[in-house]
């Protein structure tokens, strides 16, 4: 990798005194362990390499350009250093793209992969490639290829294509409902499947969360799958649910409420942990014995706590970040993990998310009809899980915090919208005394709920967690939002298809969602892509207990008028608008011998390439 004067990035190494790690989680919700069995010492591994006093920046190169604007063109990216491609899912044709970065500044188009047409040609049960729906997510492992396909009707079975790299098709093989994550072991010999289950619009339908195995050791030409079921940690099943792990209100069961979303596999393949977003929880699973070990819930942050401030109102007048009687839910999307002296942490991005289902209809009467309890132009809502602080009280129901005193002198003032009043908080945690059907009918309170703490989605920053106790070693705290405001100004907190600022402050903020590691010069690194705001946020993790910011870097132009933009067909001056995965590639992999960074925009349906180089240390 090439060196670079480190003067010359000055700006992307240091922070202000404000900025100085954010380890105080102290207090804190604790959680159970991550962990499964413990398993018999293994062998004494090869000397230590000592870290070198380097700090890496990244440097814009290029990009690829979908053309399509906040259609999910360009999701998740992976690579193969053979053929010197990264393949793009990109929703919105339905297919995988294939970009030629061999030249990583000009990545080009060297073909596309029809694979709902590749997957009905191999079952012939299908009644043809319109019973597929999107492809969600692609990995790649040596020469083989792996693709996730949901069903046109989400709740049905999905499926898994694989192909050579070099675009072979191979087989198909089903997998749960809504295969949305593809992970495979180091040594390529099983593939894990994230199957997220959600329900259909009106809750009538909802399919159980699973994970599938595939077990490729026979060949990906014969691929044998099994889907490992949650249904054990229903009521009375053989196992139990970790603390604090999140059902809905509205659930029918465990099983059917719990939701993987996104997978990370040992370094010794042995073990695998699944993030299941919407229940604040992971799930470990011992690859081996094939078997769902537990379910362990995240706990909450404290966003009361000095240093887990957040800017919570887009009615405040702009930046506004400070502590509030809020409890942020992790609820990660991605997940990565990585071993520091025996040691396997877990680092999630904590982006949050609400449960929203709706169906179309004309009308208020029409909606009505469907069994919807609220119609808002065009959409009938059936559930919905989130609620804002000053509608609480609109609500009839009443907020009783302990510690109100701390932040605001009376209830009105802590609800004003310029405040707490205009966050939106999860209606079925911290309440009591609500009548029976309330929250279960429809997701929202009613006269006689007593809401004693507010849960907000998301954490707002990345965390980093140790495997085998599930203590939360680091939380980036509220750096995502301390460095971007410093940088961004007017741009803070802008959402992804409009750049005007504070928009998000109300929601998740910054919603960190895309996640990679990678270790360069002796030292380990997160990269961590900000789905709203834009944007790489990189730490240096070599020491899990005290992560070190490192640089941030933004390719979008917010002096641009997107709107405008789209309207004319053209909206590439924006740059790149919501980074949806990463995918590093290492200087002995890279197609010119650097290290890369590939980020997959949904929101630009652009494909980001980022030199990764090594600054030396003073």
């Amino acid at each position: 990798m090439r060196q670079l004067n480190p003067w010359l990035l000055a700006t992307c190494l240091t922070l202000p005194a404000v900025l100085a790690v954010l380890a105080g989680c102290d207090g804190d919700d604790g959680r159970d362990g991550l962990d499964g069995a413990d398993g018999s010492p293994g062998e004494q591994g090869p000397a230590g390499e000592n870290a070198t006093n380097s700090r890496i920046a990244l440097n814009f190169l290029g990009r690829y350009e979908t053309g399509a604007f906040d259609e999910s063109a360009a999701e998740i990216v992976d690579y193969d250093p053979a053929t010197r491609q990264a393949f793009v899912v990109n929703a919105q044709s339905g297919r995988v793209d294939i970009l030629d970065i061999s030249a990583p500044d000009m990545p080009v188009l060297a073909g596309t992969l029809n694979v709902a047409a590749d997957i009905a040609s191999a079952v012939p049960a299908l009644a043809g490639a319109e019973a597929l729906g999107a492809a969600n997510s692609v990995a790649v492992a040596g020469n083989l290829l792996a693709v996730a396909v949901e069903a046109d009707t989400k709740q049905d079975n999905g499926y898994v294509a694989l192909y050579q790299t070099d675009g072979t098709f191979l087989s198909a093989t089903e997998a749960g409902a809504l295969p949305d994550m593809l992970a495979f072991t180091p040594d390529g010999n099983t593939l894990l499947v994230a199957n997220e289950g959600e329900p259909n619009g009106d809750y009538s339908v909802d399919p159980e969360g699973s994970i599938t195995l595939v077990d490729l050791t026979g060949g990906a030409g014969n691929p044998v799958s099994r889907t490992l079921r949650f249904t054990d940690f229903n009521t009375g099943g053989s196992k139990t649910l970790g603390a604090d792990v999140r059902i809905s209100a509205k659930s029918a069961s465990i099983a059917q409420d719990i939701e993987p979303e996104f997978i990370t596999v040992s370094a010794d393949g042995g073990t695998a942990w699944v993030a299941l977003q919407e229940n604040n929880a992971l799930a470990v699973v011992d690859v081996a014995a094939g078997e769902i070990s537990s379910v362990i819930g995240l706990g909450y942050k404290d966003h009361g706590l000095t240093g887990n401030g957040l800017d919570a109102s887009n009615r405040d007048g702009g930046t506004n970040i400070r502590e509030w009687p809020l409890r942020g839910t992790y609820m990660p999307d991605s997940l990565k993990s990585y071993t520091v002296n025996g040691t396997t942490y877990v680092v999630s991005a904590n982006e949050g998310d609400g449960r929203e289902y709706l169906t179309d209809a004309a009308s208020e009467a029409e909606c009505s009809a469907q069994g919807g309890f609220d119609y808002d132009d065009g959409d009938c809502f059936h559930y919905l899980d989130e609620i804002r602080v000053g509608d609480i009280l609109d609500s009839g129901a009443t907020i009783e915090l302990a510690n109100l005193e701390r932040f605001a002198p009376d209830l009105d003032t802590l609800t004003d919208n310029a405040n707490l009043g205009r966050i939106k908080v999860i209606t079925n945690l911290g309440v009591r005394d609500c009548p029976a059907g309330s929250l279960e009918a429809s997701g929202q309170p009613t006269a006689g709920c007593v809401y004693e703490q507010l849960y907000s989605f998301g954490a707002r920053s990345f965390s980093i967690w140790d495997s085998r106790s599930g203590a939360l070693v680091f939380d980036s705290g509220a750096d995502f939002e301390t460095v971007t405001a410093q940088r961004l100004t007017e741009g803070f907190n802008a959402s992804n298809d409009d750049n005007t600022g504070d928009d998000r402050s109300d929601d998740k903020g910054p919603e960190p969602e895309a996640l990679e590691i990678a270790r360069i010069d002796g030292k380990f690194y997160a990269f961590v892509g900000l789905e709203r705001v834009g944007g790489i946020m990189v730490y240096d993790i070599s020491n899990p207990e005290s992560a070190e910011f490192v640089q941030y870097i933004n390719t979008r132009d917010f002096s641009q008028d997107i709107d405008s933009l789209v309207e004319g067909g053209n909206f590439s001056a924006v740059g790149d608008l919501g980074p949806e995965s990463i995918r590093f590639v290492p200087a002995e992999q890279s197609p010119n011998g650097e290290a890369l960074l590939i980020v997959g925009n949904e929101v630009s349906g652009t494909t980001a390439l980022f030199a990764v180089s090594l600054v030396s240390g003073e």
